[in-house]
């Protein structure tokens, strides 16, 4: 079977979309998020995804299904708030590794099952990582701007746990993603090494994605795209690229930029454009493929999907639409001044 190197140097990628979207399609109530295991629980529990991989798992394989029958390679696990750190919301910090495991075990029987009907279109899980509700270079209190709600060897620690789980579900990638701090995304990265460092297991490829809050060009800690991709590059990344915030038409510059100085792969999955006045998503799947189409005949892409407002729909017409375009070749950037 090809490996996951392999299909990046032949095509485009292609990821899939929103989990959160397709989730509120199913319209679940408090009662749906509990269970029977957590039927009593004492906390509201309705609104914490993640959970649903153990009371719903039915749903997470699913969406995670509809995503590979309209074409995506790479499926995430419905784990983006799967640490410690994140479940403490819902006083469910215990159940972090747990989750991690249920989720990639769910993905990972779907890929399977889609890459045995066709072996020559391998499909592959990235165990979603995400940026936690905790930040490590912003404090939460405007008037004490030194405050720090959480320290970085709590936030290794909590994302160590979430990798372990992950690997043991059975996931092909990490993926680090809807990056706004870079500090999170080092203690991330530093996880990741600090893993296999310590297990000895083979190492799984790393992509890392972050997010463009505003026409700024920053990330909401404050980093320019450049000054970010320079601060992650020592992680050796499969790929780097964007996701959230903003929609396609918006990231464009953003994507052209990191096109133009990323030695490794570059993703993209935007939103379905920008969320209207109740919060939905608006732009239609034709559109926003139109978009991606541009990114990849401009050369800026090796791999895409969506983010928020995304569905299977976004990602077919996507598929669609790239098939036939050259994946962006990999320029040869100089590692000194010169």
């Amino acid at each position: 079977m090809k490996s996951l190197a392999d299909c990046a140097r032949e095509r485009i990628l292609i990821i899939d979309g929103a989990m959160g979207t397709m989730i509120q399609r199913y319209n679940l109530e408090e009662a749906d998020y509990r269970g029977e295991r957590f039927a009593n629980y004492p906390s509201d529990l309705k609104g914490n995804n993640d959970l649903l991989s153990l009371t719903k798992p039915e749903v997470i394989s699913a969406i995670h299904e509809e995503y590979l029958l309209s074409g995506a390679d790479i499926i995430e696990t419905n784990t983006f708030s799967s640490t410690t750190i994140a479940q403490a919301d819902y006083d469910l910090q215990e159940l972090a590794y747990e989750l991690n495991v249920a989720s990639a075990r769910l993905a990972k029987a779907a890929a399977l099952k889609f890459t045995a009907q066709n072996p020559d279109k391998p499909r592959f899980v990235a165990g979603a990582i995400g940026p936690m509700n905790k930040t490590l270079s912003l404090s939460p209190d405007v008037n004490d701007p030194g405050f720090r709600s959480v320290t970085f060897d709590e936030v290794v620690v909590a994302y160590h746990e979430q990798i372990a789980g992950l690997v043991e579900g059975g996931v092909d990638i990490l993926l680090i993603e809807t990056i706004f701090d870079t500090l999170n995304c080092k203690a991330a990265i530093f996880a990741v090494k600090q893993y296999f460092r310590t297990t000895g297991k083979k190492e799984l490829p790393i992509m890392i994605s972050g997010t463009i809050t505003d026409a700024s060009g920053r990330t909401l800690s404050g980093q320019t795209l450049e000054a970010f991709y320079i601060s992650v590059m020592h992680a050796r990344p499969f790929s780097v690229g964007l996701n959230c915030a903003l929609g396609g038409e918006q990231m464009r510059p953003h994507l052209e930029e990191l096109s133009r100085i990323a030695s490794c792969y570059v993703s993209c999955y935007p939103n379905a454009g920008l969320p209207n006045a109740f919060g939905g998503y608006d732009e239609e799947p034709e559109y926003t493929a139109h978009i991606i189409e541009d990114f990849a005949r401009s050369g800026f892409v090796n791999i895409v999907g969506g983010c928020c407002g995304t569905t299977p729909d976004h990602i077919r017409h996507m598929a669609e639409h790239v098939k036939t375009i050259p994946t962006r070749q990999l320029p040869v950037v100089a590692d000194a001044l010169v």
